[in-house]
């Protein structure tokens, strides 16, 4: 019987901590921490975003001059 209200005992004390570190603001150095990590991220994602629309219009911009300069070298072939 004894061991049956121990074992009670110490499964609502784990109840009651699980209960209170979940209703546990974060600690601020954390929060910091995952807000930083998470701008990182976003600034990553928008820096990759970036450069792949720049490749696009550079590409788009290339591919025109040198049709360009390949038809005036066509026009001055003999």
């Amino acid at each position: 019987m004894e061991v049956v209200r121990g074992e009670m005992v110490e499964k609502g004390l784990e109840a009651m901590i699980v209960r209170r570190s979940a209703g546990r603001e974060r600690d601020p150095d954390e929060r910091e921490e995952l807000w930083k990590a998470r701008r990182d991220a976003e600034m990553r994602a928008a820096w990759r975003e970036y450069h792949q629309g720049q490749a696009a219009r550079h590409r788009g911009v290339l591919e025109a001059l040198i049709a360009r300069h390949e038809a005036a070298a066509e026009r001055l072939a003999p």
